[in-house]
Protein backbone atom coordinates (compact mmCIF):
# COMPACT_ATOMS: atom_id res chain seq x y z
CA UNK A 1 0.00 0.00 0.00
CA UNK A 2 0.89 3.78 -1.17
CA UNK A 3 0.14 7.12 0.61
CA UNK A 4 1.14 10.01 -0.70
CA UNK A 5 0.11 13.82 0.09
CA UNK A 6 0.14 16.69 -2.88
CA UNK A 7 0.35 20.11 -1.11
CA UNK A 8 -1.10 23.01 -3.45
CA UNK A 9 0.00 26.05 -2.06
CA UNK A 10 -2.14 29.14 -0.80
CA UNK A 11 -5.48 27.74 -2.61
CA UNK A 12 -8.52 27.28 -0.83
CA UNK A 13 -11.94 25.56 -1.87
CA UNK A 14 -14.84 25.30 -0.18
CA UNK A 15 -15.31 21.96 2.01
CA UNK A 16 -18.06 20.56 0.46
CA UNK A 17 -16.46 20.80 -2.66
CA UNK A 18 -13.39 19.11 -1.35
CA UNK A 19 -15.51 16.06 0.54
CA UNK A 20 -16.94 15.55 -3.16
CA UNK A 21 -13.45 15.26 -4.86
CA UNK A 22 -13.07 12.78 -2.35
CA UNK A 23 -15.63 10.56 -3.24
CA UNK A 24 -15.22 11.12 -7.10
CA UNK A 25 -11.65 10.18 -6.52
CA UNK A 26 -12.43 6.63 -4.87
CA UNK A 27 -15.17 6.14 -7.13
CA UNK A 28 -13.40 7.04 -10.36
CA UNK A 29 -9.64 6.09 -9.82
CA UNK A 30 -8.82 2.15 -9.90
CA UNK A 31 -6.61 1.01 -6.75
CA UNK A 32 -6.90 4.13 -4.33
CA UNK A 33 -7.87 3.04 -0.96
CA UNK A 34 -8.92 6.29 0.41
CA UNK A 35 -8.71 10.05 -0.84
CA UNK A 36 -9.13 12.91 1.05
CA UNK A 37 -9.06 16.50 -0.18
CA UNK A 38 -8.53 19.18 2.42
CA UNK A 39 -7.11 22.55 4.17
CA UNK A 40 -3.98 22.54 5.64
CA UNK A 41 -5.27 23.77 9.55
CA UNK A 42 -3.81 21.75 12.48
CA UNK A 43 -7.21 20.33 13.23
CA UNK A 44 -7.49 18.73 9.74
CA UNK A 45 -3.89 17.30 9.94
CA UNK A 46 -4.51 15.76 13.13
CA UNK A 47 -7.59 14.13 11.28
CA UNK A 48 -5.16 12.95 8.80
CA UNK A 49 -2.65 11.93 10.88
CA UNK A 50 -4.85 9.35 13.26
CA UNK A 51 -6.18 7.90 9.82
CA UNK A 52 -2.98 7.14 8.63
CA UNK A 53 -3.09 9.78 5.64
CA UNK A 54 -0.48 11.91 6.65
CA UNK A 55 3.08 11.78 4.89
CA UNK A 56 5.86 14.42 5.59
CA UNK A 57 4.91 16.88 2.74
CA UNK A 58 1.64 16.82 4.44
CA UNK A 59 2.87 17.63 7.67
CA UNK A 60 4.29 21.17 6.13
CA UNK A 61 1.65 22.26 5.12
CA UNK A 62 0.06 25.40 6.23
CA UNK A 63 -3.61 26.32 6.92
CA UNK A 64 -4.08 28.21 3.90
CA UNK A 65 -2.65 25.13 1.58
CA UNK A 66 -4.50 22.69 0.50
CA UNK A 67 -3.82 18.69 0.98
CA UNK A 68 -4.69 15.88 -1.36
CA UNK A 69 -3.95 12.85 0.18
CA UNK A 70 -4.09 9.34 -1.59
CA UNK A 71 -3.49 6.02 -0.01
CA UNK A 72 -3.56 3.59 -3.19
CA UNK A 73 -2.67 -0.34 -3.89
CA UNK A 74 0.48 0.87 -5.80
CA UNK A 75 2.51 3.77 -7.19
CA UNK A 76 0.99 4.06 -10.01
CA UNK A 77 -2.37 3.81 -8.91
CA UNK A 78 -1.69 6.98 -6.43
CA UNK A 79 -0.16 9.04 -9.40
CA UNK A 80 -3.12 8.20 -11.59
CA UNK A 81 -5.41 9.50 -8.70
CA UNK A 82 -3.79 12.41 -8.73
CA UNK A 83 -4.02 13.43 -12.17
CA UNK A 84 -7.63 13.15 -11.93
CA UNK A 85 -7.87 14.71 -9.05
CA UNK A 86 -5.79 17.88 -10.59
CA UNK A 87 -8.52 17.74 -13.28
CA UNK A 88 -11.20 18.36 -11.52
CA UNK A 89 -9.42 20.83 -9.51
CA UNK A 90 -8.84 22.57 -12.72
CA UNK A 91 -12.85 22.43 -13.74
CA UNK A 92 -13.72 23.75 -10.43
CA UNK A 93 -11.15 26.49 -11.16
CA UNK A 94 -12.51 27.38 -14.38
CA UNK A 95 -16.19 27.36 -12.75
CA UNK A 96 -14.92 30.40 -10.10
CA UNK A 97 -13.01 32.49 -12.72
CA UNK A 98 -16.09 32.48 -15.01
CA UNK A 99 -17.98 33.74 -11.65
CA UNK A 100 -15.12 36.88 -10.69
CA UNK A 101 -17.49 39.50 -12.00
CA UNK A 102 -19.21 38.76 -9.53
CA UNK A 103 -16.85 36.89 -7.17
CA UNK A 104 -18.65 35.79 -3.80
CA UNK A 105 -17.17 37.71 -0.74
CA UNK A 106 -14.43 36.60 0.94
CA UNK A 107 -15.43 38.62 4.47
CA UNK A 108 -18.10 39.82 6.34
CA UNK A 109 -17.22 43.69 5.74
CA UNK A 110 -17.12 42.44 2.09
CA UNK A 111 -20.20 40.78 2.10
CA UNK A 112 -22.41 43.69 3.76
CA UNK A 113 -21.34 46.23 1.13
CA UNK A 114 -23.02 43.63 -1.54
CA UNK A 115 -25.99 43.14 1.26
CA UNK A 116 -26.45 45.94 3.41
CA UNK A 117 -29.40 45.20 5.03
CA UNK A 118 -28.54 41.51 5.90
CA UNK A 119 -28.98 40.52 9.59
CA UNK A 120 -27.76 37.64 9.79
CA UNK A 121 -24.76 35.33 9.32
CA UNK A 122 -24.20 31.65 8.42
CA UNK A 123 -20.90 30.27 9.24
CA UNK A 124 -19.94 27.12 8.05
CA UNK A 125 -16.31 27.12 8.64
CA UNK A 126 -13.47 24.64 10.10
CA UNK A 127 -14.14 24.58 13.88
CA UNK A 128 -11.04 26.43 15.15
CA UNK A 129 -12.22 29.54 13.17
CA UNK A 130 -15.75 29.93 13.45
CA UNK A 131 -15.87 31.60 17.11
CA UNK A 132 -13.66 34.72 15.53
CA UNK A 133 -16.14 35.25 13.10
CA UNK A 134 -19.19 35.08 15.50
CA UNK A 135 -17.93 37.33 17.23
CA UNK A 136 -17.35 39.99 14.05
CA UNK A 137 -20.68 39.43 13.25
CA UNK A 138 -22.00 39.95 16.76
CA UNK A 139 -19.85 42.98 16.67
CA UNK A 140 -21.33 44.21 13.53
CA UNK A 141 -24.62 43.88 15.11
CA UNK A 142 -25.77 40.51 13.04
CA UNK A 143 -27.69 37.71 14.23
CA UNK A 144 -25.40 33.97 13.58
CA UNK A 145 -25.88 31.27 12.86
CA UNK A 146 -23.10 28.91 13.62
CA UNK A 147 -23.55 25.56 11.23
CA UNK A 148 -19.63 24.30 12.11
CA UNK A 149 -18.90 21.82 14.45
CA UNK A 150 -15.90 21.15 16.72
CA UNK A 151 -16.21 24.52 18.34
CA UNK A 152 -14.66 24.28 21.89
CA UNK A 153 -17.61 24.63 24.51
CA UNK A 154 -15.88 27.45 26.03
CA UNK A 155 -15.77 29.42 22.66
CA UNK A 156 -19.86 28.67 22.37
CA UNK A 157 -20.71 30.11 25.98
CA UNK A 158 -18.61 33.49 24.76
CA UNK A 159 -20.14 33.99 21.42
CA UNK A 160 -24.01 32.84 22.89
CA UNK A 161 -23.14 35.55 26.01
CA UNK A 162 -21.73 37.90 23.33
CA UNK A 163 -24.89 38.12 21.42
CA UNK A 164 -27.05 37.99 24.71
CA UNK A 165 -25.76 40.59 25.37
CA UNK A 166 -26.69 42.85 22.63
CA UNK A 167 -30.30 41.14 21.54
CA UNK A 168 -29.31 39.08 18.99
CA UNK A 169 -29.81 35.46 17.73
CA UNK A 170 -26.54 33.29 18.40
CA UNK A 171 -27.76 29.73 16.94
CA UNK A 172 -24.95 26.55 16.86
CA UNK A 173 -22.22 25.48 17.02
CA UNK A 174 -23.26 22.42 15.07
CA UNK A 175 -26.83 23.92 14.47
CA UNK A 176 -27.79 22.23 11.07
CA UNK A 177 -31.26 23.59 10.59
CA UNK A 178 -33.32 26.57 11.10
CA UNK A 179 -36.30 27.59 8.65
CA UNK A 180 -36.80 31.54 9.88
CA UNK A 181 -39.71 33.73 8.01
CA UNK A 182 -39.99 30.62 5.28
CA UNK A 183 -36.01 31.06 4.94
CA UNK A 184 -34.46 27.61 5.14
CA UNK A 185 -30.77 27.65 6.48
CA UNK A 186 -28.88 25.17 6.33
CA UNK A 187 -30.56 21.37 6.08
CA UNK A 188 -34.09 22.65 5.64
CA UNK A 189 -37.19 21.44 4.24
CA UNK A 190 -39.69 23.34 2.04
CA UNK A 191 -42.79 23.11 4.43
CA UNK A 192 -45.84 25.59 4.37
CA UNK A 193 -46.48 28.63 6.98
CA UNK A 194 -48.78 27.90 9.76
CA UNK A 195 -49.22 28.56 13.69
CA UNK A 196 -46.90 26.23 14.85
CA UNK A 197 -43.36 27.40 16.01
CA UNK A 198 -40.38 25.03 16.89
CA UNK A 199 -37.51 25.30 19.25
CA UNK A 200 -35.16 22.36 18.91
CA UNK A 201 -31.60 21.41 19.97
CA UNK A 202 -31.54 18.76 17.19
CA UNK A 203 -31.47 19.25 13.13
CA UNK A 204 -32.81 16.63 12.03
CA UNK A 205 -35.35 16.24 14.82
CA UNK A 206 -36.44 19.53 13.59
CA UNK A 207 -36.57 18.23 9.97
CA UNK A 208 -38.88 15.48 10.84
CA UNK A 209 -41.01 17.75 13.39
CA UNK A 210 -41.48 20.44 10.20
CA UNK A 211 -42.41 17.27 7.88
CA UNK A 212 -44.57 16.18 10.02
CA UNK A 213 -46.39 18.69 10.56
CA UNK A 214 -46.69 19.80 6.83
CA UNK A 215 -48.05 16.21 5.90
CA UNK A 216 -50.72 16.67 8.36
CA UNK A 217 -52.15 19.67 6.55
CA UNK A 218 -50.79 22.31 9.05
CA UNK A 219 -47.78 24.79 8.96
CA UNK A 220 -45.11 26.48 10.80
CA UNK A 221 -43.92 29.83 11.70
CA UNK A 222 -40.29 29.36 12.44
CA UNK A 223 -38.40 26.42 13.37
CA UNK A 224 -35.05 27.24 15.66
CA UNK A 225 -32.30 25.72 16.06
CA UNK A 226 -29.80 26.26 18.82
CA UNK A 227 -26.92 23.72 18.45
CA UNK A 228 -27.35 20.05 20.31
CA UNK A 229 -24.97 21.64 23.29
CA UNK A 230 -27.22 24.47 24.20
CA UNK A 231 -29.21 23.09 27.30
CA UNK A 232 -26.39 21.44 28.78
CA UNK A 233 -25.27 22.77 32.31
CA UNK A 234 -21.84 25.06 30.92
CA UNK A 235 -24.21 27.10 28.08
CA UNK A 236 -27.32 27.08 29.93
CA UNK A 237 -30.01 27.25 27.05
CA UNK A 238 -29.31 30.38 26.47
CA UNK A 239 -30.05 30.22 22.45
CA UNK A 240 -33.00 28.07 23.60
CA UNK A 241 -35.02 30.45 25.67
CA UNK A 242 -34.01 33.51 24.03
CA UNK A 243 -35.64 31.42 20.99
CA UNK A 244 -38.40 30.81 23.11
CA UNK A 245 -39.19 34.55 23.86
CA UNK A 246 -39.06 35.04 20.07
CA UNK A 247 -42.04 32.65 19.48
CA UNK A 248 -43.63 34.35 22.19
CA UNK A 249 -43.62 37.51 21.16
CA UNK A 250 -44.73 36.62 17.39
CA UNK A 251 -48.44 37.07 17.35
CA UNK A 252 -48.54 34.56 14.67
CA UNK A 253 -47.12 31.38 16.64
CA UNK A 254 -50.34 29.87 18.72
CA UNK A 255 -48.58 26.65 19.53
CA UNK A 256 -44.73 25.68 20.58
CA UNK A 257 -43.34 22.37 20.25
CA UNK A 258 -39.83 22.08 22.21
CA UNK A 259 -37.48 19.58 21.17
CA UNK A 260 -33.92 18.19 22.55
CA UNK A 261 -32.10 15.12 24.43
CA UNK A 262 -32.90 15.64 28.31
CA UNK A 263 -31.47 18.68 29.67
CA UNK A 264 -29.68 19.16 32.88
CA UNK A 265 -32.51 19.24 35.31
CA UNK A 266 -31.63 23.03 36.21
CA UNK A 267 -31.71 23.82 32.79
CA UNK A 268 -35.12 22.11 32.26
CA UNK A 269 -36.73 23.90 34.62
CA UNK A 270 -35.67 27.57 33.58
CA UNK A 271 -37.06 26.39 30.01
CA UNK A 272 -40.55 25.39 31.62
CA UNK A 273 -40.49 28.64 33.30
CA UNK A 274 -39.82 30.41 30.31
CA UNK A 275 -42.84 28.52 28.61
CA UNK A 276 -45.39 28.72 31.49
CA UNK A 277 -44.78 32.91 31.42
CA UNK A 278 -45.16 32.93 27.47
CA UNK A 279 -48.46 31.48 28.14
CA UNK A 280 -48.94 29.79 25.21
CA UNK A 281 -50.15 25.63 24.20
CA UNK A 282 -46.54 24.12 24.39
CA UNK A 283 -45.64 20.76 23.35
CA UNK A 284 -42.27 19.38 25.54
CA UNK A 285 -39.89 16.12 23.97
CA UNK A 286 -36.86 15.58 26.23
CA UNK A 287 -36.40 12.59 24.12
CA UNK A 288 -35.67 9.42 26.11
CA UNK A 289 -36.24 11.23 29.23
CA UNK A 290 -39.03 8.89 30.98
CA UNK A 291 -39.11 10.47 34.16
CA UNK A 292 -39.62 14.27 32.77
CA UNK A 293 -39.14 17.02 34.78
CA UNK A 294 -39.96 17.71 38.41
CA UNK A 295 -42.19 20.61 37.38
CA UNK A 296 -45.78 21.28 38.47
CA UNK A 297 -47.36 22.09 35.14
CA UNK A 298 -51.52 21.56 36.03
CA UNK A 299 -53.03 24.18 35.30
CA UNK A 300 -51.46 25.04 32.56
CA UNK A 301 -51.87 24.01 28.41
CA UNK A 302 -48.34 22.36 28.52
CA UNK A 303 -48.04 18.39 27.76
CA UNK A 304 -45.28 16.20 27.32
CA UNK A 305 -44.63 13.54 24.59
CA UNK A 306 -42.25 10.60 24.14
CA UNK A 307 -41.48 10.70 20.52
CA UNK A 308 -41.67 13.05 17.50
CA UNK A 309 -45.02 11.90 15.87
CA UNK A 310 -46.79 12.13 19.81
CA UNK A 311 -45.14 15.33 19.67
CA UNK A 312 -47.02 16.47 16.52
CA UNK A 313 -50.02 15.20 17.29
CA UNK A 314 -50.62 16.72 20.53
CA UNK A 315 -49.99 20.17 19.50
CA UNK A 316 -52.41 19.81 16.48
CA UNK A 317 -54.81 18.71 19.50
CA UNK A 318 -53.93 21.81 21.50
CA UNK A 319 -53.96 23.68 18.44
CA UNK A 320 -57.94 22.53 17.97
CA UNK A 321 -58.93 22.50 21.60
CA UNK A 322 -59.40 18.49 21.13
CA UNK A 323 -58.68 15.83 23.52
CA UNK A 324 -55.32 14.33 22.39
CA UNK A 325 -55.75 10.47 21.28
CA UNK A 326 -53.16 8.88 19.49
CA UNK A 327 -53.21 8.48 15.31
CA UNK A 328 -54.62 5.20 13.55
CA UNK A 329 -52.59 3.47 11.86
CA UNK A 330 -52.35 5.01 8.02
CA UNK A 331 -52.80 1.13 6.49
CA UNK A 332 -55.38 -0.85 8.50
CA UNK A 333 -54.11 -2.61 11.46
CA UNK A 334 -54.41 -6.27 10.54
CA UNK A 335 -52.70 -5.00 7.39
CA UNK A 336 -50.21 -3.84 9.66
CA UNK A 337 -50.09 -6.80 11.54
CA UNK A 338 -49.99 -9.29 8.26
CA UNK A 339 -47.14 -7.74 6.88
CA UNK A 340 -44.93 -7.52 10.21
CA UNK A 341 -45.89 -11.31 10.75
CA UNK A 342 -45.10 -12.55 7.02
CA UNK A 343 -41.75 -10.60 7.42
CA UNK A 344 -40.98 -12.11 11.10
CA UNK A 345 -41.30 -15.15 9.51
CA UNK A 346 -38.94 -14.92 6.70
CA UNK A 347 -36.60 -13.78 8.65
CA UNK A 348 -36.67 -16.22 11.67
CA UNK A 349 -35.63 -16.47 15.57
CA UNK A 350 -32.46 -15.42 16.45
CA UNK A 351 -31.26 -12.83 14.20
CA UNK A 352 -30.50 -8.88 15.38
CA UNK A 353 -31.46 -5.79 14.43
CA UNK A 354 -29.42 -3.23 13.18
CA UNK A 355 -30.26 0.83 12.61
CA UNK A 356 -28.34 2.88 10.51
CA UNK A 357 -29.10 6.56 10.67
CA UNK A 358 -27.73 9.81 8.98
CA UNK A 359 -29.95 11.87 11.35
CA UNK A 360 -29.20 11.73 15.33
CA UNK A 361 -32.01 12.48 16.98
CA UNK A 362 -33.57 9.76 14.61
CA UNK A 363 -31.37 7.46 15.59
CA UNK A 364 -31.89 8.19 19.15
CA UNK A 365 -35.57 7.71 18.57
CA UNK A 366 -35.55 4.27 17.56
CA UNK A 367 -33.28 3.57 20.75
CA UNK A 368 -35.55 4.80 23.03
CA UNK A 369 -38.66 2.94 21.35
CA UNK A 370 -36.63 -0.55 21.01
CA UNK A 371 -35.13 -0.80 24.11
CA UNK A 372 -38.82 -1.35 25.51
CA UNK A 373 -39.45 -3.99 22.97
CA UNK A 374 -35.74 -5.80 22.77
CA UNK A 375 -34.20 -4.71 26.02
CA UNK A 376 -30.34 -4.36 25.33
CA UNK A 377 -29.98 -2.23 22.14
CA UNK A 378 -26.24 -1.10 21.32
CA UNK A 379 -25.19 2.14 20.00
CA UNK A 380 -22.30 5.17 19.55
CA UNK A 381 -24.48 8.02 20.47
CA UNK A 382 -24.77 8.32 24.08
CA UNK A 383 -21.25 7.98 25.58
CA UNK A 384 -22.09 7.34 29.25
CA UNK A 385 -24.76 4.81 28.56
CA UNK A 386 -23.72 1.49 29.52
CA UNK A 387 -24.51 -0.03 25.99
CA UNK A 388 -22.38 2.59 24.35
CA UNK A 389 -20.02 1.00 21.36
CA UNK A 390 -16.51 2.36 21.84
CA UNK A 391 -15.95 1.14 18.38
CA UNK A 392 -18.95 2.44 15.89
CA UNK A 393 -17.41 0.44 13.19
CA UNK A 394 -18.15 -3.23 14.75
CA UNK A 395 -22.41 -3.62 15.38
CA UNK A 396 -23.13 -6.04 18.65
CA UNK A 397 -26.40 -7.53 18.92
CA UNK A 398 -29.27 -4.90 18.29
CA UNK A 399 -27.38 -2.12 17.38
CA UNK A 400 -28.18 1.58 16.27
CA UNK A 401 -25.99 3.71 14.71
CA UNK A 402 -25.46 7.70 14.26
CA UNK A 403 -23.28 7.48 10.48
CA UNK A 404 -23.84 11.39 11.08
CA UNK A 405 -21.51 11.28 14.33
CA UNK A 406 -18.75 13.19 14.48
CA UNK A 407 -16.68 10.22 14.01
CA UNK A 408 -17.90 9.33 10.48
CA UNK A 409 -17.88 12.77 9.35
CA UNK A 410 -14.22 14.18 9.62
CA UNK A 411 -12.43 14.74 6.55
CA UNK A 412 -15.76 13.33 5.11
CA UNK A 413 -19.05 14.25 3.47
CA UNK A 414 -22.68 13.98 5.84
CA UNK A 415 -24.44 10.54 5.48
CA UNK A 416 -27.47 12.95 4.06
CA UNK A 417 -24.82 14.63 1.24
CA UNK A 418 -22.98 11.43 0.41
CA UNK A 419 -24.37 7.65 1.27
CA UNK A 420 -20.83 6.01 0.47
CA UNK A 421 -20.33 4.74 4.00
CA UNK A 422 -23.77 3.90 4.40
CA UNK A 423 -23.89 2.11 1.50
CA UNK A 424 -20.92 -0.19 2.54
CA UNK A 425 -21.69 -0.83 5.80
CA UNK A 426 -24.99 -1.99 4.81
CA UNK A 427 -23.16 -4.70 2.44
CA UNK A 428 -21.28 -5.21 5.34
CA UNK A 429 -23.97 -6.30 7.85
CA UNK A 430 -25.23 -8.58 5.27
CA UNK A 431 -22.47 -10.34 5.20
CA UNK A 432 -22.12 -10.52 8.82
CA UNK A 433 -24.69 -13.48 8.75
CA UNK A 434 -26.56 -12.67 11.91
CA UNK A 435 -28.04 -9.36 10.89
CA UNK A 436 -31.96 -9.97 9.92
CA UNK A 437 -33.53 -6.51 10.36
CA UNK A 438 -31.75 -3.57 8.58
CA UNK A 439 -33.44 0.14 9.84
CA UNK A 440 -32.19 3.27 8.26
CA UNK A 441 -33.57 6.83 7.04
CA UNK A 442 -33.76 8.94 4.48
CA UNK A 443 -33.85 12.83 5.08
CA UNK A 444 -35.31 15.25 1.82
CA UNK A 445 -34.99 18.70 1.56
CA UNK A 446 -31.94 21.28 0.75
CA UNK A 447 -28.52 20.62 0.77
CA UNK A 448 -29.05 16.61 0.95
CA UNK A 449 -28.14 14.22 -2.19
CA UNK A 450 -30.37 14.60 -4.80
CA UNK A 451 -31.63 11.27 -5.18
CA UNK A 452 -31.35 8.89 -2.28
CA UNK A 453 -33.84 5.94 -3.49
CA UNK A 454 -31.49 5.03 -6.17
CA UNK A 455 -28.20 5.11 -4.46
CA UNK A 456 -29.74 3.34 -1.36
CA UNK A 457 -31.71 0.81 -3.90
CA UNK A 458 -28.24 -0.72 -5.28
CA UNK A 459 -26.80 -1.17 -1.45
CA UNK A 460 -30.14 -2.71 -0.66
CA UNK A 461 -30.30 -5.40 -3.81
CA UNK A 462 -26.53 -6.25 -3.01
CA UNK A 463 -27.16 -7.09 0.39
CA UNK A 464 -30.01 -9.20 -0.52
CA UNK A 465 -27.84 -11.08 -2.66
CA UNK A 466 -25.26 -12.21 -0.48
CA UNK A 467 -28.30 -13.09 1.91
CA UNK A 468 -29.78 -15.04 -0.10
CA UNK A 469 -26.78 -17.14 -1.24
CA UNK A 470 -26.41 -17.80 2.45
CA UNK A 471 -29.93 -19.29 2.10
CA UNK A 472 -31.11 -16.40 4.71
CA UNK A 473 -33.30 -13.35 4.51
CA UNK A 474 -33.19 -9.40 5.71
CA UNK A 475 -36.16 -6.91 5.97
CA UNK A 476 -35.53 -4.00 5.51
CA UNK A 477 -37.53 -0.78 7.25
CA UNK A 478 -36.88 2.84 5.98
CA UNK A 479 -38.06 6.12 7.83
CA UNK A 480 -38.04 8.99 5.09
CA UNK A 481 -38.12 12.65 6.53
CA UNK A 482 -39.53 15.16 3.93
CA UNK A 483 -42.56 16.69 2.00
CA UNK A 484 -44.16 16.28 -1.20
CA UNK A 485 -42.53 19.89 -2.47
CA UNK A 486 -39.19 18.85 -1.52
CA UNK A 487 -36.89 19.00 -4.54
CA UNK A 488 -36.41 15.02 -3.96
CA UNK A 489 -40.36 14.93 -3.71
CA UNK A 490 -41.47 12.84 -0.69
Amino acid sequence: MVTKNFVINNRYFDSIMLMSLSNRLREKVSGIEEAAAIMGSDENKKILREAGLLDEEGERALPGDLIIAIKGKSQEAVESGWKVAMDLLRGEAEKIDEKKAGASPRTIKSALKVLPDANLVLISLPGEYAASEAMEAISRGMNVMVFSDNVPVEEEIAIKRAGEKRGLFVLGPDCGTSIINGVALGFANVVRRGVFGIVGAAGTGIQELVSLIHRKGYGITHAIGTGGRDLSEEVGGIAFINALRVLGDDSRTEVIILLSKPPSPDVARRVIDEVISIGKPAVIVFLGNETRVEKDISGYSIQFAQNLEEAVERGISLYEKKEYRASEFTMPENEVNQLVEREANRVGRGRFLRGLFSGGTLADEAIFILRKKLGKVYSNTVKEDEFYLENPEMSREHTIIDMGEDYFTKAKPHPMIDFTLRKERIVKEASSGECGVILFDVVLGFGVHVDPASELASAVEKAREIANKDGWYISFVCSITGTDEDPQNY
